[in-house]
C-alpha cells in the first residue's frame, strides 16, 4: 500500500503543504518543523520511518514560501521564528485537533520548536531539537555567506528545485534573514529557562553550520532533563545518520513517558 502523500491544506487563509501519517490514536503525536530552507520534500524517508519506529500519528509541514505551500506576499523578517510560532504553528495544530505533541525540529525548525515550546508548554510533552540554533555564531554566518556565493554562481541547486515550487524564493527567505544585522541579536537562552519538558538534542560530529556550544547552552540554560546524542555527519543527522538519529529518538520517548 503506497504511502500518504502530502496535501494542501488551507489554514488562516493560506494553503500549506501538510504530510499526516496516521499512528496509534492513544499516543501523542510527533509535529516536525523544518530547515530553514526546507520543506517536507527535504525530510526525505525520514517522517515516513519516524512514523514507522514509534507507531505514532506524525505531521510535517512546510512553511509558507517552502516545499508547495503558497509563496510569500513579503519575505519574512528577523522575527519570523516568533511569527511562525505564534501564527501558522499552532493554527496547523488546532485545525488538525493536536492538542499536545512532541515537536521534532531540524535546525531553525528546532529554534521555531523552542519558541513555541517556551510560549505554549501545556501543548509541547517533548522537544527533540536536531542540529537547532540558540543564539548566532560566526561558523554559522561563514557557511551561510559560502552558501550564498554558491547559489550565485550556480543558482539553485537540483534537490531544491525538487522541493520548492519557488526554490530560489526559499533559499532567499533563509540567507538573507540570517545575515542581516538585525538577526545578530537571535537568543534563545530566555525561553530555553522556561521550558521544563524533556529535550533531547541531536547534533552532527561535523555539523558545518553550528558549534558544541549550542548543545552546551541547552544543557546550561533548560530548566527540565535535557539529554544528547552526538552522531556522525554534519547539519542533516536524519539523512546523514538516520539510523543512529531514530535510534536516538526511539530511546528518548521510551524513557521519557511523554503520553
Amino acid at each position: 500500500m503506497d504511502s500518504p502523500r502530502p496535501a494542501l491544506v488551507e489554514v488562516s487563509g493560506v494553503r500549506l503543504e501538510v504530510l499526516d501519517l496516521a499512528g496509534d490514536p492513544d499516543r501523542l503525536p510527533l509535529v516536525l518543523l523544518h530547515a530553514g530552507a526546507g520543506s517536507v520534500a527535504g525530510w526525505r524517508d525520514f517522517p515516513q520511518r519516524l512514523a514507522s519506529a514509534t507507531g505514532r500519528r506524525l505531521v510535517a509541514y512546510s512553511r509558507r514560501g517552502h516545499g508547495q505551500s503558497d509563496p510569500y506576499e513579503t519575505q519574512p523578517g528577523p522575527a519570523f521564528m516568533e511569527k511562525e510560532a505564534r501564527g501558522p504553528l499552532p493554527a496547523l495544530l488546532a485545525q488538525l485537533g493536536i492538542q499536545r505533541c512532541v515537536l521534532v525540529g531540524h535546525s531553525d525548525g528546532g529554534s521555531i520548536a523552542v519558541v513555541f515550546a517556551a510560549g505554549s508548554p501545556e501543548q509541547v510533552a517533548g522537544l527533540v531539537l536536531i542540529a537547532a540554533h540558540y543564539f548566532v555564531e560566526e561558523e554559522t554566518l561563514e557557511a551561510i555567506r559560502a552558501a550564498g556565493v554558491r547559489f550565485r554562481q550556480s543558482g539553485p541547486q537540483p534537490a531544491m528545485i525538487r522541493q520548492h515550487a519557488d526554490p530560489s524564493g526559499a533559499f532567499r527567505a533563509w540567507h538573507d534573514v540570517w545575515l542581516s544585522t538585525a538577526f545578530r541579536a537571535m537568543d534563545l537562552r530566555p525561553q530555553l529557562a522556561r521550558i521544563h519538558c524533556p529535550i533531547l538534542v541531536i547534533q552532527g560530529a561535523d555539523d558545518e553550520f553550528s558549534t558544541a556550544a549550542q548543545v552546551a547552552a541547552v544543557a546550561a540554560a533548560a530548566s527540565g532533563p535535557v539529554s544528547t546524542a552526538i552522531v556522525p555527519g554534519g547539519h542533516f543527522p536524519h539523512s546523514q545518520a538516520a539510523d543512529a538519529t531514530l535510534q536516538a529518538i526511539e530511546a528518548f520517548l521510551g524513557t521519557h513517558d511523554n503520553d
